[in-house]
């Protein structure tokens, strides 16, 4: 389960999306998770997800190896289906018991579905296509207006693509310390509720030392190289626009003028 997380790891590809301009990418994600929240019908859902397999193919990066980052969150996205058919007050379909399920509730269950899943692919190709060198550089760059109101931007970007370094790490981590114990005969499936989250201590505490220990590591290798932020900083590989750049911007642009036209010519129909 722990290497189906893909979040935060980095592709190696030779395709036109891993040629973008991180702050194009950047921006591309944020306007497509905002897409998602503008209309609840199917013909908008219908356009995003054709958009979001277009990416896909453009980022040379394997379907299958981007839809098993799902894995890891499939309890939550069941959580939420089941919640939303139960408490859902509408038309009922079938009663069991004192349980209803009701039109409305199916609905925006399968709505909420269809919207996790293409938040999570979608935010996850922006990961895949852009080294974290990459991602701090483009982070720094969209958010520089905000040191007008004194905003650590630089530390702020770093921090964030530090995060989003360390997760495959720890993972990893968390793996070999798992391997580790049972090695030691631990037993991490039988028992009641508290008797497994009691199991999880001799993995956490390990991973929690380990994860200190190399905060630590990186913190005194930044400050033996003498890192002072990003004042006064220069770039081995500054940000450019290019034509390919402007053109993404632009398909980015037609993207969101469909999505709306479609979006309000789908409120007009039944479903």
């Amino acid at each position: 389960m722990l290497r189906d997380i893909t979040l935060g790891q980095y592709y190696q590809a030779n395709s036109r999306l891993h040629r973008l301009d991180p702050r194009v990418k950047l921006i591309a994600t944020f306007l497509y998770i905002i897409s998602l929240f503008l209309f609840k019908n199917i013909t908008a859902y219908v356009i995003a997800a054709l958009w979001l397999l277009l990416v896909i193919k453009m980022s040379k990066v394997p379907f299958k190896f981007m839809v098993k980052g799902l894995k890891p969150v499939m309890t939550i996205m069941i959580l939420t289906v089941v919640c939303n058919m139960l408490f859902t007050k509408g038309t009922p379909l079938f009663s069991v018991w004192k349980i209803t399920i009701t039109y409305e509730g199916l609905k925006m269950a399968f709505y909420m579905i269809v919207r996790f899943v293409m938040l999570i692919v979608g935010s996850t190709i922006m990961t895949l296509t852009t080294t974290p060198n990459q991602l701090t550089d483009g982070l720094e760059s969209v958010l520089k207006p905000l040191k007008k109101v004194k905003v650590p931007v630089h530390e702020v970007a770093m921090m964030m693509a530090i995060a989003l370094r360390f997760i495959p790490i720890l993972m990893e981590e968390t793996d070999k310390i798992i391997k580790a114990q049972i090695a030691r005969g631990a037993d991490f499936e039988s028992g009641n509720l508290l008797k497994r989250v009691k199991a999880m201590l001799p993995i956490l505490i390990p991973l929690f030392v380990s994860a200190f220990r190399r905060a630590n590591d990186l913190a005194m290798a930044m400050e033996s190289r003498c890192y002072r932020g990003g004042d006064g900083r220069t770039k081995m590989k500054p940000l450019i626009y290019k034509i390919e750049d402007k053109k993404a911007l632009v398909c980015v642009a037609l993207y969101l003028f469909v999505l709306v036209a479609g979006g309000i010519a789908g409120n007009y129909l039944p479903i």
